[in-house]
């Protein structure tokens, strides 16, 4: 009588960190043998990776596991939340088991006791890029744990532990793997990706017989030679940097820096403990863009930081329009639970912090306008995320998934998912560009 194969059911909730570690666990799984459910009901236990940085992030995800516990019964729960304290086994006491966040290894320790797989040879397979969660041309690429940083609005290293750089070998290995399986787009991510190799002394490894730095320009260097678009995200915004502005001139790497600016008063920036002479970061910007007049910047920014005065609110718009940043993206100041900055006199009022947030989104939404108008006419290439009848949803290498904006191509023809387009711009709004195919 044939033997019943394990099912494992899989919840991800949080960033692209914490989708390249809920990756990394589904891998483990589909080696081992273990099946994946997509249904509660047909899965003999569920693994809940969960997000635990703000309120609302706690709340979905203490709501994804009540969920799988009352729909399947057994229930992991892994990720950020389980690093805080014991809120998940005080809520949810029924869980079998729950851990931090990059604990593939803890994971996978406790599927073994409660749903023990033994070793067939006809079921232990995976693709050698892994079992990923993203389409099947483009994927997130891990190169570091954890974070040097301490920014009192945050807690990440509590959670996630200083910076662990992954040997470049081994990210080298994991990037030509997806290449091979048809990844058109590699999306570098970490805490801090500016800082890949700091805690190793930027050790040399290797890579296809030769000599290596484990730095970030070493690696978007090699990463240049697989064919595939290179994005950079979480980019700190230190001298270095600039050495990888070059590879985007030449066509190298794309052309985007995501860049975490976070605000623009020195006063708030040292109260957030980021760097702080916005003077600098504002002619580093302008000789980026004299290097490569291509490039696109997006970065982040927070309003309402405790202390933030109506002064200092207008010295951020200030900011904004001189720095005329393509794509950004803005939040509200939210209290996060062991944060430093909890301590800090002065919170500004919530209906403050808001209007404030409102007002940055319709100034940089004129700016994002303007700059998105200065496209039509022009060609670009596009790579095509989604295809029906009538248009193509595609992004240029201004876009990266799912935070930034989208090109829309009329007249898709044979374009199917995947595939390299030219197209020409015809119109565009605040996000978004529309275009034809050539």
């Amino acid at each position: 009588m044939p033997r019943t194969i394990p099912k494992v059911g899989f919840v991800s909730l949080g960033c692209p960190k914490a989708l390249v570690d809920s990756e990394r666990i589904l891998t483990r799984l589909r080696a081992e043998g273990y099946l994946i459910a997509p249904r509660y009901e047909d899965a003999d236990l569920v693994v809940v990776n969960t997000c635990g940085f703000i309120d609302s992030a706690i709340d979905e995800s203490l709501e994804a596991i009540g969920e799988a516990v009352a729909e399947n019964g057994k229930v992991i729960v892994t990720g950020c939340l389980g690093a805080k304290g014991d809120i998940v086994r005080k809520t949810y006491p029924r869980v079998l088991a729950v851990t931090g966040p990059h604990a593939t290894e803890d994971v996978m320790q406790a599927v073994h006791f409660h749903l023990p797989q033994p070793h067939d040879p006809f079921t232990s397979l995976v693709p050698p890029q892994g079992v990923k969660l993203t389409p099947a041309h483009y994927a997130y690429l891990k190169i570091a744990e954890g974070c040097n940083h301490r920014c009192t609005f945050c807690i990440i290293p509590s959670l996630r532990g200083d910076l662990v750089s992954r040997p470049v070998g081994e990210v080298m290995q994991e990037a030509e793997n997806l290449v091979r399986a048809g990844v058109k787009e590699l999306l570098v991510i970490s805490q801090d990706t500016s800082a890949y190799g700091v805690d190793v002394r930027y050790r040399t490894g290797f890579w296809r017989g030769r000599p290596l730095k484990t730095r970030m320009t070493a690696l978007a260097g090699a990463l240049a030679e697989l064919g595939a678009w290179v994005r950079l995200h979480y980019v700190y915004p230190y001298p270095h940097v600039d050495e990888v502005v070059p590879l985007m001139a030449e066509g190298r790497i794309l052309p985007y820096l995501d860049v975490p600016f976070q605000h623009a008063s020195r006063r708030i920036l040292k109260l957030m403990k980021r760097p702080a002479n916005t003077g600098n970061t504002l002619e580093r910007i302008r000789e980026w863009r004299r290097m490569c007049p291509e490039i696109t910047i997006r970065s982040t920014f927070i309003v309402g930081f405790p202390g933030e005065t109506e002064t200092e609110f207008a010295e951020l718009l200030a900011f904004l329009e001189e720095a005329q940043l393509d794509r950004v993206g803005c939040f509200a100041y939210s209290p996060v639970a062991g944060a430093a900055a909890n301590a800090l006199p002065d919170p500004v009022p919530d209906e403050v912090k808001e209007e404030r947030r409102a007002r940055f989104m319709h100034c940089q939404e004129k700016i994002s306008a303007a700059r998105l108008r200065n496209k039509i006419g022009r060609i670009l290439t596009v790579l095509i995320d989604e295809v029906d009848d009538a248009k193509a949803v595609a992004r240029s290498s201004a876009d990266a998934p799912e935070i930034d904006g989208s090109v829309f191509v009329r007249n898709p023809g044979k374009l199917k998912p995947g595939d390299f387009a030219r197209v020409k711009v015809t119109r565009s709004d605040t996000h978004d560009l529309w275009a034809e195919a050539l």
